[in-house]
């Protein structure tokens, strides 16, 4: 009985996770697992955490001194999780005038993780 149980429960996990990626990505205004979908507004709070967090990571990674300005503009993708790809303006504190970035950050929020995926110098 366990054995059926179990391979039962090994049946179902897999579109409970795709449920779940696209119920997730519905509420952010997708739908569409694995494509990028434009954030409607990327002055949004959950947003602008994500771009800080992005300038922040990028700094002692790369032991730069970026300070976050904006989010111009930014996509989201449903994977495991869902990929923010910002394009986000920033000063570096050692030289004059904005800059601007793209960054893309892994999010999955139910395991408390972020992870900066990348973090480039755009024109």
């Amino acid at each position: 009985m366990a054995l059926k149980s179990r391979s039962l429960i090994l049946a179902i996990l897999p579109i409970l996770v795709a449920s779940i990626s696209y119920e997730v990505s519905a509420a952010l205004g997708g739908g569409r697992i694995g494509v990028w979908q434009q954030i409607k507004n990327p002055q949004d709070p959950r947003v602008l955490k994500i771009a800080k967090f992005a300038v922040e990571e990028h700094n002692k990674q790369a032991g730069a001194e970026l300070k976050f300005v904006k989010v111009i503009k930014g996509e989201t993708q449903v994977v495991s999780g869902t990929n923010y790809r910002l394009v986000i303006s920033a000063k570096d504190i050692g030289a004059s005038g904005l800059k601007n970035y793209e960054a893309v950050v892994w999010v999955k929020p139910w395991q408390k993780f972020r992870q900066l995926t990348s973090f480039v110098e755009i024109n």
